[in-house]
């Protein structure tokens, strides 16, 4: 059973000259035999003739040539059109004539370049067929020439509509590998940016006001020593992205959950910002995407407060509610520390976009609500509303 489940793969496997090649032979004895003679296709309406060595060459010349009618189509129809004159011309009206409609789909469906000058050329060589038919002998009206090259302009237009919707298979196909690429690579970025943009912000907050502590020994052994727990925690971050990012990885993906939030709370207390942390509610065992989400909107808020206030009072407030996560971090007045303060507009991180942007678009991606901006206190406050797909995957 396994074997022939195997089969098609394994034929798909061969050339597709190879593949084509039993079409030609099928078609090449059923021409052959002789309950077959002169009950082929007839054009001209001259008189049937007996097989002779001359009928087979033409049969052959007809049914061979589809063995390369997706690899060479042009040569395919040439000589197959060639056969055909001959068999026609001759009266043998052999079944190989139905190879022509097959070479002539074939070429509207995978000819590439020249097509309405070879469309006009082989037009030409059937006008020309006409005539030759005509002059020796065949009794068929204008009209039935006609029809048939309507017939075989039909089969030329079904090749060129398969060719079109392969053609825009191929498109779609490389748009969505696209589409995927750029969303692989924006969610690589924000992840970058949320991981190294929050820990770098400390470091180097905790790092100037070291500067000020040289005095007080005690202290001074107690801001680097939380340097040093900043960069550490960098490091197995990034380790851990650059491990979700190798090919070989095979573990699930491990993500910081919102419990984890307390940590980025203490993390950012040692780097001198009062924070406040207030989390209502238990969170479930899986909540898809959204325990992620909350915690990259808190880092990011947290980030901000460190830059553009550093030194105000910061309250975080996670609320695991039934099928959502509601996170607000607000930060009251412009800070006092070694920081610059913010500008008059919303303190988006650096990041080209990758900031308090990019968290809107997370959490509108999972069916939420998010705003950021100024308080009634002149603060900044940043709220987010993101359903929990309890359950779900992560």
């Amino acid at each position: 059973m396994t074997s022939l489940r195997q089969l098609p793969e394994l034929w798909r496997r061969f050339d597709v000259t190879v593949r084509d090649l039993p079409l030609g032979l099928l078609i090449l004895v059923a021409a052959l035999l002789p309950a077959s003679h002169t009950h082929g296709t007839q054009l001209g309406g001259l008189p049937g003739r007996d097989f002779d060595a001359l009928a087979v060459v033409a049969v052959a010349l007809q049914c061979l040539p589809l063995a390369i009618r997706r690899r060479l189509p042009l040569l395919c129809l040439t000589l197959v059109t060639a056969g055909f004159a001959v068999d026609q011309l001759r009266g043998y009206h052999s079944l190989a004539g139905t190879a022509q409609a097959i070479a002539l789909m074939s070429a509207g469906a995978h000819l590439e370049h020249h097509r309405r000058p070879l469309a006009l050329l082989f037009s030409a060589a059937y006008v020309a067929l006409a005539i030759a038919l005509v002059a020796a002998g065949g009794t068929e009206g204008p009209s039935e020439f006609v029809m048939y090259y309507l017939a075989m302009g039909l089969v030329w237009g079904m090749g060129s509509w398969l060719r079109a919707t392969r053609a825009a298979e191929a498109e779609r196909r490389r748009r969505v590998a696209e589409d995927t690429r750029t969303a692989e690579r924006t969610r690589i970025a924000r992840e970058l940016h949320d991981v190294v943009t929050h820990h770098v912000t400390a470091m180097v907050v905790q790092a100037e006001a070291a500067r000020y502590l040289t005095a007080a020994p005690d202290r001074l052994d107690t801001s680097l020593a939380a340097v040093t727990d900043t960069g550490r925690r960098a490091i197995t971050d990034l380790r851990h992205l650059l491990d979700l990012l190798s090919p070989d990885y095979g573990g699930e993906a491990r993500t910081p959950s919102a419990g984890r939030v307390l940590t980025l709370v203490e993390q950012t207390r040692l780097a001198g910002q009062p924070v406040e942390f207030t989390e209502e509610g238990t969170p479930p065992e899986s909540t898809g995407s959204a325990d992620l989400v909350a915690y990259r909107v808190v880092q990011e808020a947290l980030t901000n407060a460190l830059k553009h206030a550093h030194g105000s009072r910061t309250a975080v407030e996670v609320h695991h509610g039934a099928g959502e996560i509601t996170v607000a971090v607000s930060t009251a007045g412009t800070g006092t520390g070694p920081v610059s303060p913010a500008p008059a507009g919303p303190p988006e991180s650096s990041g080209g976009g990758r900031g308090l942007a990019g968290l809107r678009e997370r959490v509108d991606v999972l069916g939420g609500e998010f705003s950021a901006g100024r308080g009634t206190d002149g603060g900044f406050v940043v709220r987010a509303r993101i359903p929990a797909a309890v359950g779900g995957a992560s």
